[in-house]
């Protein structure tokens, strides 16, 4: 998981608890969950919108070499 073992994840969450507190915590947790939501969402609709661009563009060249083609005689 990110190249962090069990023992650097344990030492950040007793240091996260000291820091933040008991109450705290499961709070921060969730926020941090909706965010990485939000983020993986974000990316996935970019890559969409991406490969929407790409297949239009993949079209258009299409067209534009059939149009160009010499007649068939």
């Amino acid at each position: 998981m990110f190249g962090i073992g069990m023992m650097e994840l344990t030492v950040i969450l007793v240091i996260a608890l000291l820091v933040f507190g008991p109450k705290k915590l499961p709070e921060i947790g969730k926020g941090l969950g909706q965010g990485i939501r939000e983020f993986k969402k974000a990316g996935q609709e970019f890559a969409q919108s991406l490969d929407q661009e790409a297949s239009k563009t993949e079209t258009l060249e299409d067209r534009s070499k059939k149009d160009e083609a010499p007649p068939k005689a």
